[in-house]
């Protein structure tokens, strides 16, 4: 479909040159058949739970009120949240990694055209991740007796917009602020708070209330009580939502303009910032010492010593692990507080094991795949299996610190518990972390635009079971401990 719209457009028009974006969305999103087949069976699923909730609402009359308005504010603001985590992510792709930028700013184009379908490219990316679990059960359920749900859209599309809008600026402004290699590491940093924003600040509620509630209704009360939702600007989303046709048209042109602005006035920051983006200056401080210390006497340790410095080098893994830290906080505020007395340490045994696999896999891929000198390797007389032991690992030394941290929490109670802990968390990362180097198939890190494992949902499938028995099973030997 798209491919025959673009065959009757201009060619290098700003919807060409958008649907050109979407198009590259969709494929990266589906790089598999198998993925393809998963992702339209989920859909075909949230369709009939969408059309047996339409057929169930269909004879229901409701007028919506400050209630559902205040509702429809926290579920925008959620989104909202998780749209700009994912514009801050595409904004960083599209500056430093898509590759494409050199022949379009080359080509006879307006580089407004050029950035005004770059950000329409962010922004339908953003819109096609929360389309696909939204409108299966919204569309069904407005097109069976509620039209006045398809507001809803009009809504996703306002969030869309304005995210990407925002997450571009701040890719810009951190890069002409702190300079495009500190601003990918910024970016990172911001994504992941951005994205856990609203958690954080549910749990810092939860903390200073002693009735223990979610702290998604703490939210809600708070926004409540302080008047949100039930009129002017903060019932906009909410009236949007349920379809009064002032409260969107007001939302959309609102994001419309400041569309347009951005366009508009990121154009140059955009060229300087893809521009410095490529530069790479030499280092102006003295290099202090000599050579020796890059070289080590065994293969292990050279290997080793380069798949750490070349993790920790890696911008992406720093969103990895800052993410799984941030919400792993209110887990350990709790094992610390009230003296000491710690009543879920099988919970933080089977949670540490699981966040450890899952970590030790991404960062065992990324050793194993993200090779620069693949054939180099094959041919060198070395064996393939001392390889990847140093690649495995240099992965589980770089997820210890985060693997630690809930063991930690189980020795107040139990020392021969946090033990246990620590040994099933070792043995959940070598597992998987082993599978992930056993099947790697290396390219150059430099051809990893999307960090998205290669091998399969099947492996990714085997690797969480394995994770998540090993955890129930330190889980169990915790509590009779």
């Amino acid at each position: 479909m798209i491919g025959w719209t673009m065959r009757r457009l201009p060619p290098g028009s700003l919807a060409w040159l958008t649907l050109h974006e979407l198009r590259g969305n969709l494929r990266a999103a589906g790089r598999s058949k198998l993925g393809q087949i998963i992702l339209a069976l989920v859909l075909l699923g949230y369709t009939g739970l969408g059309v047996g909730l339409g057929l169930l609402l269909a004879d229901e009359h409701w007028q919506a009120g400050p209630l559902a308005w205040l509702i429809a504010l926290i579920a925008a603001i959620l989104l909202f949240t998780f749209m700009t985590t994912q514009a801050l992510l595409a904004s960083q792709r599209t500056l430093y990694e898509a590759g494409d930028l050199d022949l379009l700013f080359s080509a006879p184009l307006d580089p407004r055209t050029v950035v005004s379908a770059k950000l329409l490219g962010i922004a339908g990316g953003v819109m096609l991740t929360f389309s696909i679990f939204l409108l299966p059960i919204l569309l069904p359920v407005a097109l069976l007796g509620h039209p006045e749900l398809l507001g809803a859209l009009a809504l996703l599309v306002a969030l869309a917009l304005t995210a990407a809008c925002v997450g571009l600026g701040v890719t810009l402004l951190l890069a002409r602020t702190v300079g495009p290699r500190a601003a990918r590491t910024l970016g990172q940093i911001l994504a992941a708070l951005t994205g856990a924003s609203v958690f954080l600040a549910s749990q810092l509620l939860n903390q200073h209330d002693d009735r223990r509630e979610s702290g998604t209704v703490l939210l809600f009360d708070a926004l409540r009580n302080a008047g949100y939702g039930k009129s002017g600007l903060s019932s906009l989303p909410g009236r949007a939502a349920f379809g009064e046709p002032l409260a969107m048209a007001l939302l959309l042109g609102a994001a419309l303009a400041l569309f347009a602005l951005a366009g508009w006035g990121m154009r140059h920051a955009f060229l300087r910032s893809y521009r410095a983006g490529g530069a790479r200056p030499a280092a102006k401080r003295a290099a202090k010492g000599g050579i020796t210390r890059h070289f080590h006497r065994s293969l292990f340790a050279a290997i080793f010593a380069k798949e750490l410095r070349l993790l920790l080098r890696d911008p992406a893994l720093i969103f990895q692990v800052l993410l799984r830290i941030v919400y792993l906080a209110p887990i350990l505020l709790v094992a610390f507080r009230d003296s000491g007395s710690l009543p879920m340490a099988p919970t933080l045994a089977f949670t540490s094991v699981v966040i450890a696999g899952q970590l030790v896999s991404s960062l065992a891929w990324l050793a194993a795949s993200g090779e620069d000198a693949p054939d180099l390797l094959k041919v060198a007389p070395v064996e393939k299996d001392d390889l990847d032991l140093a690649k495995l690992l240099a992965a589980m030394a770089l997820a210890a610190p985060l693997g630690m941290l809930l063991p930690v929490a189980i020795a107040i109670e139990t020392i021969p518990g946090a033990l246990i802990t620590l040994l099933f968390t070792a043995g959940a990362g070598g597992a998987v972390g082993y599978l992930e180097v056993a099947h790697a198939q290396p390219a150059p890190r430099s051809t990893f635009q999307r960090r998205q494992k290669g091998g399969g949902i099947v492996r990714n499938l085997v690797e969480f079971v394995i994770a998540l028995l090993l955890g129930l099973a330190a889980g169990v030997i915790v509590y009779f401990l």
